[in-house]
């Protein structure tokens, strides 16, 4: 008995570990995950970077339908993972084990039904078994998708190489600009790398603000609808989320391509900001806290030929 009572208790603290992962996962989340468009590539993994070496999560929100991008994955996948919220699995998986540690705690045991202990560690072994196959599959899906490694790096974007003045990989079946058929590579300058920086500060300052109009300048409407969505809904709950102190550590390129007359530009950036939600009414601290915390994304902006660049995507990394 002694035994088994260290045994439940080992299970019943894995089963708590499991639940407060759901919710750091919740709580992290800030802008809802990945979501926006990148033209045809929307549901192509971007090429991973030395800023971002990790392939960037996909876009789980967009109004590019899958039909209009060549090679599509999944349009289903949520960022976050297994346990990522809004997921089948995740909620299956999270009232799984909720439900075999309330047994564990009031003594019917873990999901009453099995008739021993080794029934349970045969269940759990297979549960393991299951998700350690979905991430293998998932992870070999996403290198699969991506593209070749862009090597640019710098502290800054405005410290890369223009990519026209670099030596780059070929993409297709020869040296041509090309990519997948649709798109065809462009050359940024300088200035355009200052103009992404620029953008990172402006856009989450215009969030922090609750500024929508501010916004429309900056970002596509599909990333302002999304953004207004999330404000509505803090308002809604008497919250307010607070970005400042933005500063980028590092960023490159991952690819910029035209597609008729759109231009599109993917980079990566690690940056370091304050980010914290409060009560509207107090200003009591409810969600994070006033400590820099680092993060790194993909930013895709999209600008017609000769036009200004406007944040079309974010994807985690």
């Amino acid at each position: 008995m002694p035994a088994f009572s260290t045994i439940r208790l080992i299970l019943c603290g894995l089963g708590a570990a499991a639940l407060l992962a759901v919710t750091v996962v919740d709580a992290d989340a800030r802008r809802g995950g990945s979501f926006g468009s990148r033209g045809s590539k929307t549901y192509t993994a971007p090429p991973a970077t030395q800023t971002a070496p990790n392939a960037a999560s996909p876009i789980n929100r967009t109004a590019t339908q899958p039909q209009a991008a060549p090679r599509a994955g999944a349009p289903g996948a949520a960022a976050g993972g297994m346990f990522s919220r809004g997921g089948f699995m995740g909620g299956m998986l999270a009232g799984f084990l909720g439900a075999g540690l309330l047994g564990l705690l009031f003594g019917s045991g873990f999901l009453s039904g099995l008739s021993s202990f080794a029934g349970v560690l045969g269940l759990l072994i297979q549960i393991v078994l299951i998700v350690l196959v979905v991430r293998l599959l998932l992870a070999w899906w996403q290198r699969r998708q991506q593209g070749a490694y862009a090597t640019a790096a710098g502290p800054a974007l405005r410290d890369n190489q223009a990519p026209g003045q670099a030596q780059r990989p070929a993409y297709g079946g020869g040296s041509g600009a090309t990519l997948l058929g649709q798109a065809e590579s462009i050359d940024l300058t300088p200035a355009d790398f200052d103009v992404f920086e620029q953008r990172l500060k402006d856009v989450n300052a215009a969030f922090s603000a609750e500024d929508i109009a501010k916004l429309r300048s900056l970002a596509t409407p599909e990333i302002v609808g999304y953004f207004s969505e999330e404000l509505s809904d803090n308002a809604s709950r008497g919250l307010v989320n607070t970005v400042s102190d933005v500063k980028l550590e590092q960023g490159d390129l991952a690819e910029a391509w035209r597609e008729g007359d759109a231009e599109y530009a993917t980079v990566a950036m690690r940056y370091t900001s304050v980010d914290y939600t409060t009560q509207r009414a107090t200003g009591q601290i409810v969600d994070g806290d006033k400590t820099p915390f680092e993060r790194t994304e993909l930013w895709t902006f999209r600008r017609s030929r000769g036009g200004e660049w406007l944040l079309s995507a974010i994807q985690e990394s």
